[in-house]
């Protein structure tokens, strides 16, 4: 890494830094402003909300890079009235806010921090299990009350009872080593094969995994595949007394039956942290039906919220940012193939964004070798929809290369890097 770093510190970017200018919405925690500023980027903008498309689209008419977190909408018209943005950074685990497929067409790389809050999620989910076994918020809005609920019924340690997850990916399986170390049983189940954490257990059905947990939480993407994927059906095969945690999408359960089996006492008790429906903003009116269940425990989206996760997503996100921009990678990009770039000494770096067609390649190579240039490195990555090509040439070049690069057929963008 040292060495990669000393290469990068002597390439002089073709666009210089500090007229790149990078805005971040919604209250992105400094350290991303922080990482931006030591990568040699100085025009960054920090706002404190998010904007409305029209906002958007006024203020994106000379930003090259930007950041949001959940509440801003990149839509495609958005998109398409940002002639210059060339990267967005989702500040938190989704990309979903984002129109990935005119991202792509348009060549903007798309890029997220899917693991910096992990831990942050867990710990909160291991709060909540502990919180409905224990039935804590029926008491504790009691004590408000002046009550003195101090009961033993309905009360359990979670050591030796079971907690199902559904979607057993980087917080899932997180949740699983958390809830095993306190003594918990854990099954899981996920559409895709994983391997367990230590002593979890997979079972082949969601009806299974409903059947024979005390606590089931959620850890599903939000997809077609998951919305209202917990409805009257599923609850009702869920065992009677079990809590019920949802901290991965708002609209992966049915929020009328779930009132329905909570107000029967199918259910014991709920704890949710996302919503169909949120407020745009801090401070922003929210209506529930679950409000004023005392066997309801309702957070404002604050899974993720923790200073050592923003902090962390704020480096990790700032640092794919401009490492695509200094470098032309695109690890962990949503929109563009994902391509891991050596180091390169004493070349020239151009990008070429490119429809997946046949020949662009080749005719690509054919408008090089027209310039009597010397390729000293070349990396091509596809999907079904888009080309990524990134060549390393040996001698400096004119802007004539890059205006017959972009006029090659099926060009998206291209650009010298350095």
């Amino acid at each position: 890494m040292a060495v990669t770093w000393k290469i990068k510190q002597k390439m002089k970017l073709s666009f210089p830094k500090e007229k790149i200018k990078v805005v971040l919405f919604e209250s992105i925690h400094p350290n991303a402003v922080e990482t931006f500023k030591r990568a040699g980027y100085t025009n960054v903008e920090l706002l404190d909300r998010a904007y409305s498309e029209d906002e958007l689209i006024e203020k994106l008419q000379d930003v090259r890079i930007i950041g949001i977190r959940s509440k801003t909408k990149i839509t495609k018209r958005v998109l398409e009235n940002a002639p210059v943005l060339q990267a967005i950074g989702c500040f938190c685990i989704g990309t979903n806010q984002v129109d990935l497929v005119t991202a792509a067409e348009k060549g903007v790389a798309v890029f997220n921090s899917p693991y910096s809050n992990t831990r942050s999620v867990a710990e909160l989910v291991i709060a909540e299990v502990v919180f409905l076994m224990r039935g804590l918020h029926e008491k504790s809005i009691n004590a408000h009350k002046g009550i003195w609920l101090k009961i033993a019924k309905n009360a359990y340690e979670v050591r030796g009872k079971t907690l199902g997850i559904i979607g057993y990916g980087h917080i899932g399986s997180q949740v699983s080593v958390l809830a095993e170390a306190m003594g918990m049983q854990v099954i899981f189940y996920d559409i895709v094969p994983k391997l367990p954490m230590g002593n979890a257990r997979v079972v082949q059905t969601l009806d299974e995994l409903l059947a024979e947990s005390d606590v089931v939480s959620l850890h599903v993407p939000g997809t077609p595949a998951t919305k209202e994927m917990i409805g009257a059906a599923e609850l009702a095969k869920m065992k009677k007394g079990a809590g019920l945690i949802n901290l991965s999408r708002g609209n992966v359960i049915v929020i009328e039956d779930l009132k329905a089996a909570l107000e029967s006492k199918h259910l014991r008790g709920a704890a949710l942290d996302v919503f169909p429906f949120e407020p745009k903003k801090k401070g922003g009116t929210f209506t529930s039906p679950l409000q004023g269940m005392d066997n309801v425990i309702l957070s404002p989206h604050i899974g993720g919220s923790t200073e050592e996760a923003q902090a962390n997503i704020g480096i990790d996100a700032a640092q794919k940012l401009h490492n695509y921009m200094d470098s032309g990678s695109t690890i962990g990009s949503h929109s563009i193939p994902e391509l891991h770039l050596p180091a390169q000494k004493d070349t020239h770096r151009i990008l070429h964004i490119h429809e997946n067609v046949p020949g662009i390649l080749t005719k690509i190579n054919q408008t090089v070798s027209s310039m009597n240039l010397n390729i000293a490195g070349q990396f091509l990555t596809t999907n079904e929809q888009i080309g990524y090509v990134v060549i390393d040439v040996k001698q400096n070049f004119s802007k004539e290369l890059i205006d017959k690069l972009k006029h090659i057929p099926h060009t998206i963008r291209t650009r010298r890097i350095f």
